[in-house]
């Protein structure tokens, strides 16, 4: 019992971890007006509710962001229903994180739905020292990448007044 908590608590830690470093890089590198940062933030979904790490809403478009603070290799596909991790003789299959982030995104867009499909974006970052040994799947970077793929996105699609509008329509709709 001991070993499962404080298993639970380290695999907590870890994912708080992660959402710190991202946090940090889109603060840092990423500044209001143009751009305001959701952290930690629960929306209704369907018959229950759903829990984002980060929502960078921006002149750009709306970012959803899943953070995963992962050690090993990494095998995934961008379609597979689960991705394996392996440790050493250690393996361990988890849920794909684009489909969990797509149910996020899927909230967004139903609170948003005055926003064209393609001005909202899935995005998970991976913060710790994985090392995938198949191909990155498409919307998945790491850390060290992200400023670089949010600056891809140059062009203005959301008017300074339509972000804020969009920020307190979020704000006003999560869940304390």
């Amino acid at each position: 019992l001991l070993g499962y908590a404080v298993g639970k608590w380290g695999m907590h830690s870890a994912e708080n971890t992660g959402e710190a470093r991202v946090r940090q890089v889109l603060t840092t590198s990423f500044k209001a007006p143009e751009y305001q940062l959701l952290n930690n933030i629960t929306l209704p979904y369907e018959d229950g509710t759903t829990q984002i790490d980060h929502i960078l809403v921006s002149t750009k478009g709306v970012f959803v962001i899943e953070t995963k603070h992962f050690s090993g290799w990494i095998f995934a596909g961008e379609k597979s229903q689960y991705w394996t991790q392996v440790i050493y003789n250690f393996r361990n299959k988890t849920p794909n994180p684009l489909h969990q982030n797509y149910r996020h995104v899927k909230a967004v867009r139903g609170l948003l739905d005055f926003l064209p499909r393609e001005q909202i974006h899935s995005l998970v970052v991976f913060t710790g020292e994985a090392a995938f040994k198949t191909a990155v799947p498409k919307g998945v970077v790491y850390l060290h990448k992200l400023t670089e793929y949010l600056r891809r996105f140059d062009e203005d699609v959301i008017t300074l007044n339509r972000l804020q509008f969009i920020v307190g329509r979020l704000e006003c709709t999560r869940y304390e």
